[in-house]
């Protein structure tokens, strides 16, 4: 019995281990943030000030630089990458990418591999990272498991769940696939609780 103990203790840390959110480096008032996407992050379906990165700025009260191209697919994203952290040098990427290659069914191969590539790109230069899932057309709107396999490889806060919640309510959304300036508010929530569960601001 008491090894049945020991075993269901274990397991209760191994989980709660895996349940906690990795820690950023705190991010002085002067940091910039870029969020580096496609149309998700661009604001399609909203004004720009409605745009997540235009909320999440007024939430955490720092620079957040929209970095987002409608249309982009992670391959385009990947080599535009690089142009992005010259110019804005941030102290933190916000990747939301991959919902193109999804929609042209170009293989969710090919977007974690460009999604790791964009990851690796930004860590060699000492910027922090949070991945956001994008989902996966069909029934379920759920994105496709490879975001959370590479959040836990790269140890990276990841936000997971608001996409999918916003794009499976008809009143967060401006069509079938974009957030309304509502659903854009409840995406800037979310990356704000996490960022604050990062200990990043």
């Amino acid at each position: 019995m008491n090894i049945v103990k020991f075993l269901v203790a274990i397991l209760a840390v191994a989980v709660a281990a895996c349940g906690k959110t990795p820690a950023l480096p705190a991010l002085a008032p002067g940091d910039t943030v870029l969020a580096f996407g496609d149309s998700l992050t661009h604001g399609t379906g909203a004004t720009p000030a409605q745009a997540y990165p235009a909320q999440l700025a007024a939430l955490i009260g720092r620079k957040v630089v929209n970095a987002g191209v409608p249309g982009e697919i992670s391959a385009d994203g990947l080599a535009r990458l690089p142009e992005a952290i010259e110019e804005h040098q941030p102290k933190l990427l916000i990747l939301c990418h991959g919902g193109n290659d999804f929609l042209r069914k170009l293989g969710d191969e090919t977007a974690a591999a460009n999604v790791r590539a964009m990851i690796r790109l930004a860590q060699s230069k000492g910027i922090s990272v949070v991945l956001m899932a994008t989902p996966k057309p069909g029934l379920s709107v759920a994105p496709p498991k490879f975001y959370a396999e590479i959040a836990q490889e790269f140890a990276l806060p990841f936000e997971g769940d608001v996409l999918g919640e916003v794009l499976s309510d008809s009143g967060l959304k401006s069509d079938l696939v974009h957030p309304n300036a509502a659903g854009y508010a409840r995406m800037a929530e979310a990356l704000s609780k996490l960022l604050k569960k990062a200990k990043a601001i």
